[in-house]
């Protein structure tokens, strides 16, 4: 056995381009010799096939994307039968939204927005189904020539509605650190808040054609990201609209809680960009916990302090307890 190529037929897909291929996977254009459609194939390499984690989490991004079924997101096919491990796709025509924010340095804010709005309106209906993307990034998002998109790649997706799986040998942290939320980088699951947050760092980069964190290192960035509050737009783009400012800014809140608690609100805001009036953001961070406001390293380490120190102490109550000394003595406690 060797990894697919073009020419080769899988069951009854014959490959006829290759489309992407990354560490894990080749994306195929393919002719389904059944029906006669076009469609995509995402074949793992070889060497990933006889993986049981791997097969698993291939199995549930097909079981998430068949039943999704949303204008703007691409929909998941189910052949008529497999003899080895892949995934059939519609055929999305468009650039991604990444190659079209590369060839300007900074996108219209009617197009940004516009954008904006049809990827919040896939998150509501995804969220309504229990899914989380949790790899929202300009290169899974593809836009076609009338302006349309579709979001790709639900290899990471958490579904709400099933079992949870623990992916031994991969790393509790997943995502695309750029535009990972806080909470992912420290290790935690996610909830809708966690797309917004990836939608609001994708808006911000559209419109400003920067990053609020945008450091080489992968460590200093993601740091950064759980301990620094974000750079505003304006600092990028000293006239931009304070009401989108706000969208923006709201959407990619250190803190979750802080965040749209929901697509639909953050659609909302979207749909009427006129009506958001922006809020004092100094207040908001200052209405946080002490405990929240604090370092996450130096909060860790401060329970690790406080654990060490409550051991020691037993051990040292311990150590300076005598033994009972034993008594004939029959003491008698009955009310006289």
């Amino acid at each position: 056995m060797r990894d697919a190529t073009i020419g080769d037929k899988l069951d009854h897909y014959e490959l006829t381009e290759l489309l992407a291929r990354s560490g894990m996977a080749s994306v195929f254009r393919a002719l389904d010799t059944l029906s006669g459609q076009t469609v995509v194939l995402k074949v793992p390499h070889f060497q990933f096939e006889s993986d049981v984690v791997f097969h698993e989490r291939f199995k549930r991004e097909e079981n998430i994307g068949s039943r999704l079924e949303h204008p703007y997101v691409v929909r998941v096919l189910t052949p008529k039968y497999k003899t080895r491990v892949y995934l059939v796709m519609e055929l999305a025509e468009g650039k991604s939204l990444r190659a079209i924010m590369d060839s300007q340095r900074r996108c219209t804010p009617t197009f940004a927005i516009d954008i904006a709005r049809q990827i919040c309106e896939a998150l509501v209906y995804m969220h309504g189904k229990g899914v989380i993307h949790r790899d929202l990034k300009p290169e899974n998002v593809l836009v076609n020539e009338n302006g349309k998109i579709k979001i790709l790649d639900f290899g990471i997706a958490l579904d709400e509605a099933a079992r949870r799986l623990t992916w031994t040998g991969f790393s509790a942290t997943v995502g695309t650190p750029t535009y990972m939320a806080p909470e992912q980088i420290n290790g935690r699951r996610g909830d809708v808040r966690t797309d917004i947050y990836a939608l609001g760092m994708m808006l911000f980069e559209m419109v400003t054609g920067e990053l609020p964190f945008n450091d080489s290192n992968m460590n200093t960035l993601m740091r950064a990201k759980t301990t620094e509050a974000p750079l505003a737009p304006s600092h990028f783009m000293p006239d931009i609209d304070p009401s989108l400012e706000e969208i923006i800014l709201h959407a990619i809140e250190r803190s979750p809680k802080d965040r749209y608690p929901s697509a639909e609100q953050m659609l909302a805001d979207l749909n009427d960009p006129a009506s958001v009036k922006p809020r004092d953001r100094s207040q908001i961070r200052a209405s946080a916990g002490f405990w929240e406001r604090i370092p996450q390293p130096i909060r860790t380490g401060a329970i690790v302090l406080a654990v060490i120190s409550a051991l020691c102490l037993l051990i040292f109550s311990s150590s300076k307890k005598s033994p009972r000394p034993p008594t004939s003595q029959t003491v008698d406690t009955r009310v006289r």
